[in-house]
């Protein structure tokens, strides 16, 4: 299988997820954290990407960790999740594995890290 099929069932896995989940865009998440809102914010990306910069106020639990370690982070299955990659693709994959166990309010961030730089820079 070359890279270019590789990316093709990439993206249709995340199709497929993005039909699963809800969606919030960067600026809906910022106001949840500019009003103090209790949610959990989650970077689902790798570490090295999290130890280059993350926003404010969320936790690291990465894409390849995230089923394994949820429960111990979080054991309330019914609060608000806020996941967030670099594009939007991973934390769709990780909010829609979440709901698979249970967790009724993971949400993925449209749009990932990489548009809140652009809007929000710091």
């Amino acid at each position: 299988m070359n890279m270019k099929d590789r990316a093709k069932n990439f993206l249709e896995l995340v199709q497929i997820a993005l039909s699963a989940i809800q969606e919030l865009d960067v600026n809906q998440v910022k106001n949840k954290l500019d009003n103090n809102e209790n949610f959990l914010l989650i970077d689902v990306r790798e570490e090295s990407e999290w130890a280059q910069s993350r926003i404010s106020g969320s936790i690291y639990l990465g894409k390849g960790i995230i089923e394994r370690d949820i429960e111990s982070i979080e054991p309330n299955k019914n609060r608000e999740i806020v996941l967030y990659c670099q594009g939007g693709y991973r934390s769709a994959l990780a909010a829609e594995s979440l709901q698979r166990m249970g967790y009724t309010n993971a949400i993925s961030m449209r749009g990932g890290f990489g548009e809140w730089v652009n809007i929000f820079p710091e």
